[in-house]
């Protein structure tokens, strides 16, 4: 991750690896009836009741004194898997700021996005963005289980390097029988590295630790605001828990309905739009190292891509650094024009100098670096249940946790999985219609896809139930440019939750509206603050003077 971070990180870093990333591997995600009480069920009422003991010391890893001002920290206890409430619990990561109001509302719960981003660390770094709303809440936001200090789920650099090396070379899918070999070496080291807890990661899950957060929190309604993957999380709750629903802005809205095989050429197609535009603006500098053709410098892209997948070039950290690679770090910085100058740099570095550095920070967890071995399965000495983990300091969550973790979640949530027969028979068919989305992303995406083969049937749950919600009104923000949740979802999204949705027309650019647009960001102040809600289908222009 980069120490410095660009004015408008905190919006582009919201779920820059969204579901519509395609990334999905283990995890059941147990469906889950609707459950308006505190602790309906058997042996769930000793999670409700919590108390959160919130300390600024509590955010630091023992080398670590640098922490912003004001930011405390804490955790709260849920069920390993809800079915099994008595069968083993994790402990998971919170972060605050204090509210600076005279009077609070309570709370306000944010979902940076992923799935797999770490919210403590999210809220840690871009608080500046949210701190109006520390005007009625105290700001909060968590690791979900299985992220960052939640008990994080790792592949181990054997796992990740496996899983990068399927789309690594022209050659490395023609061959159905080497990928569904390669696809069981992948989820045998996700399950060696990750513990119990990778069999429970899915949204489902989630959303009913997020319930348990509400009431140590001491709210009786869920006060939230979620971004791409988050407004997944948002949904999800609002179907299971009606009667908890306070104030739910969703911004940059993902797909309730579309599998992930129809997601990854949406991602794949709307990265190749979006790099098509940083073309046609870096073309225009003399500084760009594609020269100032647009035609050719699209070609030299994919020359670089395929250079680096068959010959990668050693980085900093003593790994390999692949075209892969640099096609998830050119993919992370499209999500905002803010970003563009910076990936000129990194490109020309890379390009003139074979410096990685730069570039590899856009990468952020992509990279396969040596992950620090960590048994997280430790036996609760007053219980005597096994956990799938507890607390652990920054230094030790695994390098590769973004991705794994964004994989267990995505396959979680999707029924649909490719057997055998439809890879041996359809891989060549799956890859032209990726590559024809974008000679780019294309074998990218579907090489994320192809890694829920062989994985546990993933809950129905959010696409048979999540629907026609009962609950107060929700505000919906739709971005036009949106590159990783196409506008098409926020409206599809809108009418699926039914007349609670209600929904606003960001006409920019970009991924999310909140950090990009004065409007937007008034609007939902005012909704989360104060309780006033835009017009539904009203619209906001694509200022980006904050």
């Amino acid at each position: 991750m980069p120490t410095k971070l660009p004015p408008h990180w905190p919006a582009v870093r919201r779920c820059i690896l969204t579901g519509t990333a395609g990334l999905a591997l283990l995890g059941a995600g147990l469906p889950t009836a609707a459950d308006d009480g505190d602790g309906d069920g058997p042996g769930l009422s000793r999670f409700y009741d919590q108390k959160i003991s919130w300390s600024a010391k509590a955010c630091e890893s023992p080398e670590e004194t640098g922490r912003p001002e004001g930011l405390q920290c804490g955790k709260v206890t849920v069920p390993l898997d809800y079915a099994h409430p008595n069968a083993g619990k994790l402990e998971l990561a919170l972060a605050r700021y204090r509210a600076t109001g005279k009077s609070s509302r309570g709370s306000v719960v944010l979902n940076f996005g992923g799935p797999g981003g770490s919210g403590v660390a999210e809220l840690s770094w871009g608080a500046d963005d949210f701190m109006d709303l520390a005007e009625g809440y105290d700001v909060v936001s968590f690791d979900p289980r299985g992220v960052g200090r939640s008990s994080p789920v790792s592949c181990g650099d054997t796992g990740y390097e496996t899983a990068v090396d399927l789309d690594g070379t022209d050659d490395a899918l023609s061959d159905p029988q080497a990928v569904l070999r390669k696809l069981r070496k992948v989820a045998k080291e996700c399950a060696a590295h990750s513990g119990p807890v990778l069999e429970h990661m899915g949204t489902v899950d989630v959303s009913r630790d997020l319930d348990i957060i509400r009431d140590a929190l001491g709210d009786k309604k869920l006060n939230y605001l979620g971004f791409s993957y988050g407004t997944r999380l948002a949904a999800v709750y609002a179907a299971q828990f009606p009667h908890k629903v306070g104030r739910l802005v969703l911004d940059g809205v993902d797909t309730l309905t579309e599998p992930l095989t129809e997601q990854g050429i949406v991602g794949a197609r709307g990265q190749q739009v979006a790099l098509d535009a940083f073309i046609d603006w870096c073309v225009k500098d003399i500084a760009c190292p594609f020269g100032q053709d647009a035609r050719s410098a699209r070609e030299d892209v994919v020359r670089l891509v395929h250079s680096l997948d068959e010959d990668p070039v050693p980085t900093a950290y003593n790994g390999p650094f692949s075209g892969q690679d640099l096609v998830g770090a050119i993919g992370q910085a499209l999500y905002s024009e803010d970003l563009w100058p910076s990936l000129e740099r990194a490109l020309a570095s890379l390009v003139e100098d074979g410096d990685t550095r730069a570039i590899e920070a856009f990468a952020g967890g992509g990279i396969a670096l040596p992950v620090r071995e960590k048994d997280t399965r430790e036996k609760d000495t007053e219980a005597g249940e096994e956990t799938g983990g507890t607390l652990v300091d920054e230094e030790d969550v695994p390098l590769d946790n973004l991705p794994a973790a964004l994989m267990a979640v995505n396959c979680a949530d999707d029924p649909d999985r490719p057997t055998a027969g439809q890879i041996t028979r359809d891989l060549a068919r799956l890859r032209a219609d990726y590559e024809r989305a974008s000679p780019v992303f294309g074998v990218y995406r579907l090489t994320q896809v192809l890694m829920c083969h062989g994985r546990p049937k993933g809950t129905d749950f959010i696409r048979e139930k999540v629907k026609n919600v009962d609950t107060p009104k929700m505000l919906l923000v739709g971005t036009r440019g949106d590159p990783a949740t196409p506008y098409r979802w926020t409206v599809e999204t809108a009418k699926r939750l039914g007349s609670s949705a209600v929904v606003l027309d960001h006409r920019g650019e970009g991924h999310t509206g909140y950090g990009s647009s004065t409007c937007v960001h008034r609007k939902v102040d005012d909704f989360l603050l104060y309780g006033s809600l835009p017009a539904d289908g009203s619209s906001c222009g694509p200022d980006r003077d904050r």
